[in-house]
């Protein structure tokens, strides 16, 4: 690395007083040396990575893996469950593991099968307004809609009966939530690998129409997945198909409110919603760190500007850092929702590339929709200094969002 510093920043950044906006020093790195060293509180050190470009190259690399727990760093979680299982599902492998595994379910994915999704999902829209609307104001929209509806959305894609989905999100939530507990973590990981372990046998019996049935019948048939791997493939889904979800329906609800021109030019164009989601994936930062799972060098991995990496790093691409690349994107400190060029990287790059990335582009058009259609005065229940993100967690995310209309 051509421009190395003395020691290490301390990371995470502290949030701004603004709930949602970016810390200061991701953009100051990003426009100035683009590379930074950090440390973690635990000690673990990382490299920033925040160019757009460079992201991208890097996500592309074959010497940047994604089985971070081989890190020596990481070599004490690596023992666990917790650890374990991130090395064994789609986020964490590497080709060829990642090909064969992402072939098998990319097809219960693709963008004209969630598409038969929508009017199953604008209906749950309408019907959790319709519970909404009939409780008390000011009505917490997180617990009452943000959460429900990606939850019930992906059981039913994976195939998990109704009775068990708040179970489910409560172990989620353990998983993706506070990053300082990670004896809960790991109970959660434990508990899900459990629950997958008899439902598997329970679908092997009785198969039903979902995804994890598919998983089932095609390991029985050609031995293409071991138990474990359906376990973790259905995990890995879970989680990054609901509590992300949950929190962008939140962040972007929260951050319309703040720009009320744009929120009013958007309810009378509701056409340009698809349009305004991609802005708002653009421009709301989905984790805490700013950036999206981290990677690992297996050799000096070549950037921009005569910069590389070392083998043997941990790497975070800084997404959002990257979203607001003045490269990239026209006066991206700005929200734009009818911005006609967005080559966001809310989704990821290369092989990793979001799996439910339309799945999640559908759940966030119809949510919207739903709530701008129904509640044309919706506003703030509370004033916005009472509101607060989740302590220590990962992914950034409201405790609450109460609303009025």
């Amino acid at each position: 690395m051509s421009e190395q510093q003395i020691s290490p920043l301390s990371f995470p950044f502290p949030d701004p007083a603004t709930i949602g906006d970016l810390p200061p020093e991701l953009g100051r790195i990003r426009d100035g040396q683009s590379v930074a060293q950090v440390q973690f509180p635990d000690g673990m050190g990382a490299w920033l990575v925040t160019k757009h470009a460079d992201i991208r190259k890097m996500m592309l690399d074959s010497n940047v893996s994604s089985r971070v727990m081989n890190a020596a760093a990481a070599a004490a979680m690596a023992e666990t469950e917790t650890g374990k299982l991130m090395n064994e599902s789609l986020v964490g492998m590497d080709a060829p593991e990642h090909t064969r595994l992402r072939r098998l379910v990319s097809h219960a994915f693709t963008a004209r099968s969630m598409e038969t999704l929508r009017p199953r999902i604008a209906q749950r829209v309408s019907d959790l307004l319709d519970e909404l609307e009939a409780m008390p104001q000011p009505v917490d929209l997180l617990a009452n809609f943000a959460l429900p509806l990606p939850i019930e959305v992906i059981c039913e894609l994976l195939g998990v009966p109704q009775e068990d989905q708040y179970q489910f999100a409560g172990w989620a939530n353990a998983m993706l939530g506070d990053w300082q507990r990670a004896l809960e973590k790991e109970a959660a990981t434990v508990s899900l690998l459990k629950y997958f372990g008899e439902l598997i046998e329970v679908k092997r019996a009785s198969p039903g129409e979902d995804l994890m049935s598919e998983l089932i019948k095609v390991s029985d048939d050609h031995d293409a997945l071991t138990e474990r791997e359906i376990a973790a493939t259905c995990i890995g889904l879970l989680s990054a198909g609901f509590e992300t979800t949950a929190n962008q329906i939140s962040m972007f609800l929260l951050t319309l409110l703040r720009h009320p021109e744009q929120l009013a030019a958007l309810r009378a164009n509701p056409d340009g919603i698809p349009k305004a989601v991609e802005e708002l994936l653009r421009f709301v930062p989905l984790t805490v760190t700013g950036g999206m799972v981290p990677r690992l060098t297996t050799g000096e991995v070549e950037l921009r500007d005569e910069k590389s990496l070392p083998a043997g790093a941990l790497v975070l691409p800084v997404v959002a850092a990257a979203n607001r690349d003045p490269e990239v994107f026209e006066d991206p400190e700005r929200l734009d929702l009818t911005r006609e060029t967005n080559p966001h990287l809310a989704f990821g790059s290369g092989i990793h590339h979001c799996l439910g990335a339309q799945l999640a582009r559908i759940e966030l058009q119809e949510s919207l929709r739903g709530l701008l259609t129904r509640m044309p005065e919706l506003r703030l229940g509370v004033p916005e200094s009472e509101l607060a993100l989740q302590p220590a967690s990962i992914l950034r995310g409201l405790t609450a969002l109460p609303i009025a209309w």
